[in-house]
């Protein structure tokens, strides 16, 4: 199986980088052509991840606890064929 990485540098505070990268994660998958392109190609989720360069670990900036520690899961939007819906949920 292949997969699609990208990698967009975002030149930011932590804050605007989410705010930032979130923008694009709903301009690319929260819309119905790209349900129905994801969909045409059996495409069932998408899993991504907010890093940092200057962290050696995978972390994932969009999954904070309450103590303000990352962790490593990626976050994931599962496109739904029947209801042509986004759910997005952590991994």
């Amino acid at each position: 199986m292949y997969r699609l990485h990208i990698d967009i540098p975002i030149n930011a505070s932590e804050e605007k980088a989410l705010k930032i990268s979130q923008e694009i994660i709903n301009f690319a998958f929260d819309n119905f052509q790209s349900h129905a392109l994801l969909m045409s190609h059996d495409i069932e989720s998408v899993n991504y991840r907010l890093g940092n360069d200057y962290d050696r670990q995978k972390s994932n900036y969009f999954s904070k606890n309450e103590n303000g520690h990352v962790n490593n899961k990626k976050s994931k939007i599962v496109i739904k064929t029947s209801e042509n819906s986004v759910d997005s949920d952590q991994e």
